[in-house]
Parts: structure tokens; sequence; C-alpha cells
């Protein structure tokens, strides 16, 4: 008997059907050859401090930094029911041998090792790899099963991968929040993640806006900027000069000096990873990273439209040639009709083909079955289109068209018209409303240089600059991708992948493990940091703050997978390992020798042998309403020491939630008893007397 271990219960259903396994056990499916289980996600996780050792029971800077020479597992209560039925089956005298058919992937492969060696197991064990979840595909790949031993680099990488995070965080965290008495998570990914949200919102808030003059000529059947003798920059700084310009143009005549034509192509996006095509679906759709995961994984795994989702790469293997046109030429409509003009043999570019670009899984496209469509809620059906459209857009010729610059010149002044033509549509005609490439469009006359015109109007216009854009999951997960790094080349991007923040699978988790721990607030598409976030990273080392010290590390491991030398492995992840020993004692000292003087929100910490504190905090500062008694703080308010003398003093911190600002802390009502007035998130605030006002400012206050 064959025992198959998936990694869910759907998968296992799915499996359990293409082998014949129709009868139903206490945790599994069986048939004449084949058992099929299944996990529930990890059914077994590393062990916490205290069971470690009991003295790490207590919250204690004299047992930091905690450093085991090894961490043991043990079984996760929530699911220990299903682990009981794994073991069980795995144990089975009739059992003979062992699949892995969990997620072909780090997660995945950790997933399995840590039950087969939690339970004991040493059976023979085979790996299923497969990147679809079609019958066809789970059928290829049982017929192309490899050993285990063929993926322990794999296991090796993620299993430094889970230490690394378990010693990094766990030492860093009890470190600060022993320092600092507050509960304060830190991690190896997470915390870098959250010095780029803080540092792009404290260039928002530092931004010093300045004002500009534009100044635009109308020359009756095209306009002209006003541009620098020097610079060629179309801002005027100086408001008194743009007077003179306009001044100095106005009813003249001006000639074409330069005309400067020239033909441009744009080449079509390449194939979705995940990380693209969740950027992709927050920029059209506003969807969050994780709710972009969760529709790919249903699209993966229920509806069978799409292939292995959480994949790092972007291009497909060329042995997947005829099946990419097999796919194209079954292709329902409206991407069918699109496809048919590069039928029946699509072109074949190294921009879509390249083996040496694919890993563990290629890029994520359509399976050629089709049978689910009708049953797609209107968000998976939007997310489906983005892969099916891509898959025919990636084979398209370029985008063709004609970009043109005119210098017109009036007087001593020299005014730049810029115009595109479309040519050849190429991919375009995929993406009909996508942006071009030029900032200004506009029809253009046929002119040639010499050419003359009146000026019909001229104007200057105050402008400001804007400050940057606050993060959106997109724009995070573009600096998570590359180490902090904002590439707009796609070729020089592939090559930084290997060194971002976290994997394509974990992004989105990060993310919203900041959010829950209130690092960060997410206000329609943008991520802004809280203040209990930005006084995490001011306290934060810089060599955890950095995302391109996480992005060394991600390299390392991303090496180690790929390794296949079993004594270069072994040096490799000892290696890594001891330089996340270092870093961790490292961050214990910084936390002993950290400014003390940051204050965080006092607050009820839950968890085994955490510190704790009271629930109420007194300010120091006299209730404004009795006078006699002092403002105290708790996590939901603050009020008055009086109250059981019945002083109604009580501003919620919650207050602005209306007006989609942020808690109130205790440094935020310092301020306000103080006398001052604060700007938050747009809102002014202020006390009158006992009572808390909140106006929303004017957008040019």
């Amino acid at each position: 008997m064959i025992l198959v271990v998936a990694e869910k219960p759907s998968v296992a259903r799915d499996i359990a059907r293409v082998l014949g396994c129709s009868v139903k056990g206490d945790g599994f499916l069986s048939g004449k050859d084949y058992h099929v289980t299944w996990a529930l996600g990890h059914l077994v996780g590393l062990c916490d401090p205290a069971e470690v050792d009991p003295r790490y029971k207590k919250w204690d800077f004299a047992t930091l930094p905690i450093l085991p020479e090894t961490l043991p597992t043990k079984v996760l209560p929530k699911t220990r029911k299903q682990y009981g039925a794994v073991k069980k089956l795995m144990l089975d005298p009739e059992v003979d041998r062992i699949i892995c058919a969990t997620d072909s992937g780090r997660e995945g492969e950790l997933i399995f090792r840590f039950i087969y060696l939690q339970a004991g197991c040493r059976k023979p064990v085979d790996r299923l790899w497969i990147s679809s979840m079609t019958d066809a595909a789970i059928r290829e790949g049982f017929a192309g099963l490899k050993p285990s031993e063929a993926y322990d680099a794999l296991y090796t990488s993620a299993r430094c991968r889970a230490e690394a995070d378990w010693l990094v965080g766990m030492n860093a965290s009890r470190a600060f929040s022993l320092k600092y008495d507050a509960l304060l998570s830190m991690g190896r990914v997470q915390t870098p993640t959250l010095h780029l949200i803080v540092q792009r919102d404290l260039e928002i808030r530092d931004f010093v806006p300045q004002t500009y003059y534009e100044i635009r000529a109308d020359f009756g059947d095209y306009e002209g900027l006003w541009v620098h003798p020097e610079t060629k920059e179309t801002r005027c700084p100086d408001q008194d000069k743009a007077r003179e310009v306009v001044r100095q143009v106005k009813g003249k005549t001006g000639a074409v000096e330069q005309l400067i034509s020239e033909k441009k192509r744009t080449p079509p996006p390449q194939l979705f990873d995940l990380t693209a095509l969740q950027r992709e679906a927050n920029r059209l759709m506003g969807l969050s990273a994780a709710r972009t995961l969760e529709i790919a994984q249903a699209l993966y795994e229920k509806h069978k439209l799409i292939t292995y989702p959480r994949t790092d790469s972007r291009y497909l293997t060329r042995d997947m040639i005829p099946k990419v046109a097999k796919t194209l030429g079954s292709l329902p409509e409206p991407w069918g009709g699109f496809a048919a003009p590069l039928l029946p043999k699509p072109p074949v570019t190294g921009r879509v083909y390249n083996d040496a670009k694919v890993s563990d899984h290629h890029a994520i496209v359509p399976t050629g079955q089709y049978g689910s469509l009708s049953r797609l809620t209107a968000q998976e059906a939007r997310v489906f289109d983005m892969v099916a459209r891509r898959l025919v857009a990636v084979l398209y010729p370029d985008y063709e068209y004609q970009s043109t610059q005119i210098f017109t010149r009036v007087e001593q002044h020299l005014f730049k018209t810029m115009g595109q033509t479309p040519l050849v549509p190429g991919w375009r005609a995929l993406y009909p409303s996508a942006k071009p490439e030029d900032k200004e469009q506009q029809p253009l006359p046929q002119l040639k240089e010499g050419d003359t015109r009146a000026v019909q109007k001229v104007s200057s216009k105050a402008c400001k600059t804007k400050p940057p854009s606050p993060h959106t999951d997109a724009s995070l997960l573009g600096l998570m991708e590359h180490a902090g790094r904002l590439i707009e080349d796609e070729e020089l991007r592939e090559s930084m992948k290997a060194s971002g923040l976290g994997t394509p699978a974990t992004r989105a988790a990060i993310i919203e493990r900041l959010i829950k721990v209130e690092y960060v607030k997410r206000s329609g598409k943008t991520l802004r940091a809280t203040e209990k976030g930005i006084r995490l990273t001011q306290v934060t080392p810089p060599q955890l703050a950095s995302a391109e010290t996480t992005g060394r590390w991600e390299r390392a491991l991303t090496q180690m997978a790929s390794e296949s030398d079993p004594a270069a492995l072994a040096q490799r992840s000892e290696r890594f390992m001891d330089s996340i020993r270092r870093f961790s004692a490292f961050l214990v000292e910084a936390a002993i020798q950290a400014d003390g003087t940051v204050q965080f929100e006092p607050d009820l910490r839950k968890g085994k042998g955490g510190p704790r504190k009271s629930g109420n905090s007194d300010l120091g500062v006299p209730c404004p309403l009795c006078g006699e008694g002092n403002v105290t703080a708790n996590q939901k308010a603050f009020g008055c020491t009086r109250w059981r003398e019945s002083c109604k003093f009580t501003i919620w911190r919650d207050a602005l939630k209306r007006h989609g600002g942020p808690n109130l802390t205790i440094q935020h009502m310092k301020k306000l008893l103080g006398g001052e007035q604060l700007s938050l998130d747009g809102i002014k605030l202020y006390l009158d007397g006992p009572r808390l006002v909140a106006e929303k400012e004017r957008p040019d206050a």
C-alpha cells in the first residue's frame, strides 16, 4: 500500500479521485493501492522557548539571547487529531512507501518533512511535483515521481528559514519588549518591511511643497510648455520671471526651431509570477496581496483554471511550447479572438521561454480547462482574465508609435510640445485603456522646421510639487521583491529576485501581520504606519531594519535550495545559521544599549510568560473637567481617576474612526491636554475645555 500525503483536503480529494480512492476513512481516503491523507497546513511546528527549556518561560534579560543548539519540533494543538491520523497511516505496517504531495515549494516541503520526522517514520518517500491541479497534470506527475532525496536541499533551506525566523523573532521581540515595557513584535522580514512603510510616511510628513509656474502658449492647432533655456525643465521657479515671459510672448509669432520625430516600440509585459499578479490586481482592482493570493489559490485548486500560483518565475520552459499552442487554441471568447492570429504556430521568444529562469515552477498561465468559468465570482473572473489576457499579450508584436517633440521659439523663449501617434497597436490591442508612453499626448499637425504660428493665448499657472504617494500593496510588494529597491527595468528586476524580502508565497502574510499587530493600518488602497510602528523603527537597529540585510539572507537561502552537493549544502546551512545566531545575540545587546527615552503605549499583554502591565496608566495631567483627578488611559479610552466620584470626563481612543483617522495615543493626549493642536491624517484636533474637537483640514491647508 502507498500513502499519499497532500497539504490540503481539497487537493487530497482531487488526487484521490484520479487514483480511484473513494472509500472514506478517519482523516483519509482509500482505494485498492493507495491511501490519500492530508495536512491542514502545518501540523508540526518549532517548539516555543519554554518548551525548549523551562527557564525561558519567564521573560528576563538574564535568559537572553536564546540560542539552543537544536530547535525541536512539536505537534500543534489545534490540528493534533489530523496529525494522529497521518502518523497512524505512516506507521501502518501495510504502508510500504510514501508519496509527498504537499505544495511544490519550500513551505510545502517543510510541512511534509516536519510531519515525517515527528512521526519517526523511516519508510522510503517519493516526491510529487506538479504545477497544475488538472487530472492530466496529476497523472503526469505520478508518472514522473522523484526520490525525496532530490529535494533535500529545498528542505534544508526551508528549515534554516524557519529556525532563522524563530531565533531573530524570539530574541528581538523579547529583548525590545523588556527594554520598553511594551509588547513589541519584531522579525527578520516583518521589521524591514515595516521600515519601508515608515520611511515613505516620514518622507510624506516632512515634505515641504515648492511653488513653481507652468507657462503654456496656444499656437492655434497645438500648445507648448515653456522650457528653461539651459536645463530644459518646464518648471519656472519664479513668479516674476513667469509674468515677464507671458508679457514678452503675448501676441507675438513663433517659429518651429526643431522637430524631432522617431519611431519607438514597447515590448509586451512579461507573464505573471505571484508578486506581479498581486501588484496588478491591487492597481486595477484595489485587492490586497492576501486577497489576490486567496483568489489565485481558488483558481488553481478549486476551479483548475490556472497553474500553480505561488511561483517566482515569469518564464516558461521550452518543452511547454506545444502546450501553450494547445491552450491558446482552446481559449474561449473574448480571449480566443485575440489568440486566433497567433495560431497554429505561436511565436517562440526568449522573453517568454527561458529554461534557466524557471526553478521550482514556471509563470502563471491558464491550464487549458475552462469548465469552471461560469462558476467564478466577479473577482475570480477578473483575475483569471488578467492571466489569460497576459498569455496572449506576451506573444503579440511590440506596440509601435511615432514619438514627436516640437520646439517652437517665440522671441528668446522656447516652448516644448510632445505628441505620440500609434502606428502598430501590437499587444496593446488587448489593453485598449493602457496609458501612452509620454505624459502628454495630443494630436499634432503636420509641421516642419521654419513653420510659423501666431501665439493665440499665453498664460502662467501656479503649481506645487507633490509629496510621494503613500504605499499600496502594489508599491510595497515591488520594494519587497527587490530588497527595498525600486527597479523599473524588467531584466534587472529578475536578477534581483533572489535578494527580496520574503518569498512570493509569504509577502502577503507579512503585510497582514503588520496590520494585525497594529504597526500598519490599511486605508482604502493605502498602507500607513501607525504611531506605534513609527516608534518601533526609531528604536530598531539599522541592521534589522535594512531590507538589504534580509535580502542577502534570502539570497543565501535560495542558493542553499539549489545546492546539489551534500557536503557543500551542509557548509552553506552551517554558515547561514552561525550568522543568524551571531545576529540574534547582537540584537539583544542592541536592545540593552538602546535609547530608553522612546515611550510605547502601555498594553494588556497576553502570552505565556510575557511581561504584563495593568490596563490603566496615569498621565500625570489634571482632569480638564473636574480639575481634581488626573487623566488616565486604558486600552479603550482616556478618563479621570475620580470616575467613582462621578467625574464623566471620557475621550475614546477611536474617536477619529468615523473621520478615517488613527486611534489616539497617550502622546497625542498629553499634547492635547497641554493646549497643542494636532494634525493627524488630515484631521485638525484640539481640546475645547474637556471636549475633543475634530475638524477635517482643507486640502490646501
